[in-house]
């Protein structure tokens, strides 16, 4: 997800109090890193699954050893994998994952190409027949790319729940999609919300809080639904959006000050992303491709 016009963080926004997370001032830098692993150590509810090496990208076939890999890497740090295709070498991530006793959240990456759409749902129906999802995600961000029109979305998010009616079913889109399409919440078992305050040009300080009302928008929209976060990050590489600056030190603060939160009020979140992917990067600009916990040598960062 990158950034959206119409949609950029403004001091006027509701919920105007400032809710900075935890105090960093006392911290250096070095401190900082401690405890953001000590952070990544205790655990995370979710992450998602960033499949490609350096040199690689979507197309690519990607083999079960790189994926089993990646996964073991991933397994002592998490509870739950999601994955954003189920094609392509994608299939073998929650059939892994589950190998290893993870819970996945399984996408089904929907586009422009009927027939491609078609691989990638009958995919997904196999491997929920097989037993390998937990929550099937049918599209991501469609509706933002203009691939697909509600209608047609909203067509294969009933095709699955009918075919796969024991798993649940969602949609992954912007937060405030929800508020706007109300026919998504009613046809989805869970609301699916990615909530990036740093592509709205959100500083850092404030980010926390902008995150925060950002569920509560999905929540608000929900009619009493489970909202999970599919996607929030920041990334490491020095750059802006907006009054949002990319670094080390942000990305860190923004890790540790998510995964507190969501700690403390049980929300669902899934960290974006694993490991920095070097093909990322085109509408995002160079820091697409640095938005991972681990880098592209597979090391953690910090």
């Amino acid at each position: 997800m990158s950034y959206r016009k119409g949609h950029h963080f403004s001091l006027n926004f509701k919920g105007n109090e400032t809710n900075t997370g935890i105090d960093f001032s006392g911290y250096s830098i070095e401190e900082l890193k401690l405890l953001w692993r000590t952070t990544l150590q205790k655990g995370m509810h979710g992450i998602c699954f960033s499949m490609y090496e350096d040199g690689q990208k979507p197309g690519d076939i990607i083999t079960e050893q790189q994926v089993e890999r990646r996964i073991q890497i991933l397994k002592p740090y998490t509870k739950w994998i999601r994955s954003f295709s189920c094609i392509e070498g994608n299939e073998h991530i929650p059939r892994i994952a589950k190998k290893h006793g993870l819970k996945t959240m399984v996408g089904a990456w929907l586009g422009n190409d009927a027939e491609k759409n078609e691989k990638e749902i009958k995919a997904l129906l196999q491997l929920a027949k097989e037993g390998y999802v937990d929550i099937a995600a049918v599209g991501n961000e469609v509706l933002y790319r203009n691939d697909l029109t509600l209608e047609e979305l909203l067509g294969f998010i009933k095709r699955v729940k009918n075919e796969i009616p024991e798993i649940t079913v969602g949609y992954v889109d912007a937060y405030y999609e929800f508020t706007k399409h109300p026919e998504l919440v009613e046809v989805s078992d869970v609301i699916l919300s990615n909530c990036y305050p740093f592509w709205e040009g959100c500083p850092l300080q404030y980010s926390l809080k902008h995150m925060q009302n950002m569920y509560d928008q999905a929540k608000s929209a929900a009619n009493g639904k489970k909202v999970i976060i599919t996607e929030t990050g920041w990334p490491s590489q020095e750059g802006s959006e907006g009054e949002a600056h990319s670094n080390e030190e942000n990305a860190i603060k923004y890790f540790i000050n998510t995964q507190a939160w969501s700690s403390r009020d049980n929300v669902d979140v899934f960290y974006f992303s694993s490991f920095d992917e070097s093909w990322k990067v085109g509408d995002e600009g160079d820091i697409g491709a640095y938005w991972g916990l681990w880098n592209k040598h597979e090391k953690l960062k910090f």
